[in-house]
């Protein structure tokens, strides 16, 4: 009795501590590193999909089910539940912390020079962490602690982002919500050019030219919002079509026998981009990084790529003052 006593204890460590198995593949930056091509967003939204709590659930769920990539922002107020799921994942053995792709984002209040590596070592106490593996610039606009608009040059920003690169605490830094002109003028004055770019990319707002410019340039594209208005209960009344509903759409998404949502975040891959779907559901976490076992047809592609209006969910009006608005 005492053998079989020990085998079940064996299996019983063991299955406390498997590993869970990468899914998405990875795309190498401009510096070398490698990112997961698709991640978890965490930012609950405008209307919170819940308490912040619930973001912890979602990070173990999303670790579980083969996600390398987070990403969160000190504006989210979930960089402690992204370290509290990431650590209870961590004790129980099912990912190591060198597997992990963290990204957090500087706020607009920290756009100082001097204020950029404070506002870094805030985060990095947050989410218990040494290093990010990739930190950006959230907005190109400078606000001060009231939240009016001031005139710090971004410029400056990205000089405090390649400092606290230098100084290790983060593998790589990129910027968030940047056009093309911006981006030109920050690659050509400090010669630096980001290896990320966090936009909005969804079936209503494709940035072909945006894209188009970070492929030339070698910068990676991570897409947030990325079912944009597919769901009739969230997309406003002035928001294009289609819906998750939409005939061709299930069509497409019945012949694999995949959501719609899943064939969206199909498209967006197959773009380049790196997409960061959003839930606190472990059901649809679980279904949205479930995209890599099927690939779509020229013809399905130019069915999503006719969805294209230009029209962006973020816009952030309240800033226009600012002589870096982006939009």
């Amino acid at each position: 009795m005492l053998w079989l006593y020990l085998v079940l204890c064996a299996t019983s460590a063991l299955g406390k501590n498997t590993p869970s198995v990468a899914v998405a593949p990875t795309v190498r930056l401009r510096d070398g590193n490698l990112m997961p091509r698709l991640g978890l967003g965490t930012w609950l939204g405008f209307i919170k999909m819940g308490p912040e709590e619930e973001v912890r659930g979602a990070v173990e769920a999303a670790i579980d089910a083969g996600y390398r990539l987070i990403d969160t922002a000190n504006i989210y107020i979930t960089e402690e539940q992204v370290a509290l799921g990431m650590k209870k994942k961590l004790d129980e053995g099912v990912v190591k912390r060198e597997e992990m792709f963290i990204t957090t984002k500087l706020w607009n209040d920290a756009h100082r020079y001097e204020a950029v590596l404070p506002a870094l070592k805030n985060s990095l106490q947050k989410l218990e962490l040494e290093y990010v593996d990739l930190y950006l610039i959230h907005f190109p606009i400078a606000i001060d602690s009231n939240g009016s608009v001031v005139d710090v040059d971004y410029l400056e920003t990205w000089r405090g982002m390649i400092e606290v690169q230098r100084q290790g605490l983060t593998n790589s830094i990129g910027v968030s919500n940047f056009n093309i002109s911006q981006l030109q003028r920050l690659i050509e004055q400090t010669g630096v050019t980001p290896a990320v770019l966090q936009v909005e990319v969804n079936l209503n707002i494709q940035q072909p030219e945006l894209l188009e410019f970070c492929k030339a340039h070698n910068i990676v594209v991570m897409g947030y919002t990325p079912f944009g208005s597919i769901f009739p209960q969230k997309a406003a009344e002035s928001a294009p079509p289609p819906r998750v509903d939409d005939e061709e759409l299930v069509h497409i998404a019945k012949k694999y026998n995949k959501t719609v949502p899943q064939v969206v975040l199909r498209y967006l891959f197959e773009l380049g981009v790196v997409p960061i779907p959003k839930s606190v559901k472990k059901n649809r976490v679980e279904e949205n990084i479930d995209i890599f076992d099927f690939e779509l047809t020229p013809e399905e592609r130019n069915l999503l790529k006719s969805y294209d209006a230009n029209y962006k969910i973020v816009n952030v009006a309240l800033w226009k003052d600012s002589p870096y608005y982006p939009f």
